[in-house]
């Protein structure tokens, strides 16, 4: 699709949201910030399902033709393919267009899904070690790249996206080793490095935000004491030292891959398919 065939529709960028941490709105602030430069469309706009705006209100407020609602969520999960579709009006995966008053309602894919996200995680992984190459930059085929996820019993396709990602990052052959590893499900995120064959480990967390469960859950998982965690945090330092022994093994910890500046391109994608 042209670019300009998208100057009279409206982009939402769907984010889960909480009042809990404020970090956790900051990747939707960013790339729709960054869509609304590229003016690529008549409007972008913020929702939110658990705070302001809130996604009902701002659809509300929309009436141009076409309005392409883009879940910012990391997996087709509970909430990204059930919950909110629902609230919304839709049946997944039957129904995924509506016509409200004037408007076509297109709920798209989320973005964790999407095959770019290979790219994504590659650039998180080597940025880190880059940024922080003590004692040396660590050879790729010395390490392992573990992806880590939340994972969850409540929906299978909640790891799929996490697994897909493994697979397609592992044909690369660029690392020694690609695994999945989840808080939640196994393979755990706690203990991971024990079974680590390669002498560096590179944790890519496969989160949108750098909230709760990346910046303190995942470190202590991962080894930190739980107390160490929270005065670093208090003190506005990061959690996790990069690269910090364990097992024998260095590990480095990468910040999650929400506001990865490729995200943008990804939405874009997600929008071109629904037209299709």
């Amino acid at each position: 699709m042209e670019a300009n065939s998208l100057s009279e529709a409206v982009l939402v960028v769907l984010g889960h949201g909480t009042t809990l941490n404020t970090e956790s709105a900051a990747p939707v602030l960013q790339h729709a910030a960054e869509l609304r430069r590229r003016t690529i469309f008549a409007e972008v706009r913020e929702g939110f399902w658990k705070q302001e705006p809130n996604i009902k209100k701002v659809l509300a407020e929309i009436f141009t033709p076409r309005v392409f609602i883009v879940p910012f969520f990391i997996s087709e999960g509970y909430f990204s393919t059930e919950i909110i579709p629902k609230e919304l009006g839709f049946s997944l995966p039957e129904i995924r267009k509506l016509r409200i008053q004037n408007s076509e309602l297109y709920y798209c894919s989320p973005v964790g899904s999407h095959d770019l996200m290979t790219k994504v995680i590659l650039a998180r992984a080597k940025e880190v070690t880059e940024k922080f190459p003590f004692p040396r930059l660590p050879k790729n085929s010395d390490t392992t790249l573990l992806i880590a996820g939340h994972g969850t019993g409540r929906n299978a396709n909640s790891r799929k996206a996490v697994e897909r990602q493994v697979e397609l990052i592992r044909a690369q052959k660029i690392y020694a080793n690609v695994e999945a590893v989840f808080m939640e499900e196994p393979p755990f995120i706690k203990g991971c490095h024990e079974n680590v064959k390669t002498k560096n480990i590179v944790v890519v967390p496969f989160f949108i935000s750098d909230g709760l469960h990346t910046v303190e859950d995942i470190p202590v998982l991962l080894g930190e004491p739980d107390r160490v965690v929270k005065e670093r945090l208090a003190a506005g330092q990061p959690t996790w030292r990069n690269p910090t022994e364990r097992a024998g093994k260095l590990v480095w910890y990468s910040v999650s891959v929400g506001t990865e500046p490729q995200l943008a391109d990804v939405i874009l994608e997600r929008v071109h398919e629904a037209t299709k």
